[in-house]
């Protein structure tokens, strides 16, 4: 990149990190993004962001189709490519004209992967255990499948954001909106046996109030989260990957295939918009048609 494009990365990664107050990941993207299409222009012959053109735009998207990047990471590079020429468009009145007119690739429909109640009884019952490690994978197990919090924010989870007493749980999520979430008697009970029994061993001379720790009392990370779930599904005999979003999945397909209306489910979920918990509906669909298929004499 030529020195105006390093300084207007720089001035725009600024702009979005502290005044837009995106999350590091977010930022991160971002930059990601548009290093990767500055490396694109710089292979086309073009040195200056001004002499972008809308033909260089295309060029760049036909490119991303031919190395069959996913239509999400697609989409993901056009916007942030159309918010930094905006950005671009309003601080020195460079044209933006050319990204405005890119298109965004159709959504690929792909439903999310759930667990069957059998699949997760599975899960649950090859990984208890007395042991520290146990207990504390079994109260991480039982909450995300009993509230569908992002693995984020259980991570965030602080020891005063649990009320055992009313069976809440208060989460941050996307946006910094707060919502409270309700969990039941199993989550309660593997949440109270790892907090009285297991959290004080492992804290040790630690001093920070997350609630779920690692096995040297440090603050569990997300990652550390997919690496103890990952571990748990090694126990059971299910040839399947597990993710923290696949427990999210399975939380709202079970309260939908048990009667749960839609828009207590998005609140529990803490979506915004209502389209994006109805995916839900095409799964419980799914799973109907699949089990009367696997069932039926003449299917």
């Amino acid at each position: 990149m030529d020195r105006q494009s390093t300084e207007a990365l720089e001035q725009f990664i600024r702009y979005v990190q502290l005044e837009k107050n995106f999350s590091l990941h977010t930022v991160r993207e971002y930059e990601y993004d548009l290093i990767d299409f500055f490396q694109f222009l710089k292979a086309e012959g073009v040195s200056n962001i001004v002499e972008i053109d809308y033909i260089h735009a295309r060029l760049y998207v036909t490119k991303l189709y031919d190395e069959q990047k996913a239509r999400t990471s697609i989409s993901r590079k056009i916007s942030s490519i159309r918010s930094f020429f905006r950005f671009l468009n309003r601080e020195q009145n460079i044209d933006d004209a050319p990204f405005r007119s890119l298109y965004h690739p159709k959504k690929e429909e792909r439903l999310p992967s759930f667990f069957y109640e059998e699949e997760l009884n599975q899960l649950f019952e090859k990984n208890k255990g007395t042991d520290p490690k146990q207990v504390r994978n079994m109260a991480l197990l039982e909450l995300l499948y009993a509230t569908g919090i992002r693995v984020s924010e259980c991570v965030s989870v602080e020891l005063g954001d649990i009320d055992f007493h009313y069976g809440i749980i208060r989460v941050m999520g996307k946006g910094r909106k707060e919502r409270i979430i309700p969990f039941g008697q199993y989550a309660q009970d593997a949440l109270i046996s790892y907090m009285e029994q297991v959290r004080p061993r492992l804290m040790k001379n630690q001093n920070h109030q997350k609630v779920f720790v690692n096995m040297r009392g440090g603050e569990l990370t997300a990652r550390g989260v997919r690496y103890i779930l990952s571990e748990m599904i090694e126990n059971t005999s299910m040839h399947t990957k597990i993710y923290p979003h696949m427990l999210r999945h399975t939380f709202a397909t079970h309260l939908l295939n048990n009667g749960a209306d839609m828009r207590t489910v998005q609140e529990l979920l803490g979506h915004t918009n209502l389209s994006s918990t109805q995916i839900y509906t095409h799964v419980t669909k799914e799973a109907l048609r699949k089990t009367y298929m696997n069932s039926h004499p003449r299917a």
